[in-house]
């Protein structure tokens, strides 16, 4: 069932409909938040949305995505529906986004940066375990396509 409802579509501030749009909006929104513009790799993207005074942000994609971040060596996997809060140098309530360590796929729940800045991103489990990896691993040159593992 998806969790973003029309009520929450009502109250967007902004809504995009197809996958060149929506792509754009998303790396821009990552940067406007100080955050790295690679961290949303998704294909296929049907509709985005955020609600700017709650920074709730919303990505529907086609079928679910695998990436492998090649600076790392971390595979992640991007459902057909992300949802999160996103606000300046953190994204909280992250659904719909899992890492693999090891043989388990483990959910992502929160990612920020470092304050003050290092050059470090954090990845935080619901349990609260966390990876932190350097900021660098999740850019994307302009132009550059995201690819499927």
């Amino acid at each position: 069932m998806s969790q973003v409802t029309e009520e929450i579509r009502a109250k967007a501030t902004e809504k995009y409909t197809g996958h060149e749009i929506c792509q754009e909006k998303s790396k821009t929104l990552l940067v406007e938040m100080g955050l790295p513009n690679g961290l949303l790799p998704l294909q296929d993207i049907v509709e985005c949305g955020i609600i700017r005074e709650t920074g709730y942000v919303w990505l529907i994609q086609k079928k679910k995505v695998e990436h492998k971040f090649e600076k790392i060596g971390k595979l992640v996997s991007y459902a057909t529906e992300v949802t999160a809060i996103i606000e300046k140098g953190k994204i909280k309530k992250l659904t719909g986004v899992k890492t693999k360590e090891l043989l388990l796929w483990v959910t992502l729940s929160d990612i920020y940066l470092d304050d003050p800045p290092t050059g470090k991103i954090t990845f935080k489990t619901p349990t609260g375990l966390y990876r932190t990896f350097p900021t660098s691993a999740f850019e994307v040159a302009d132009g550059v396509a995201v690819k499927e593992v």
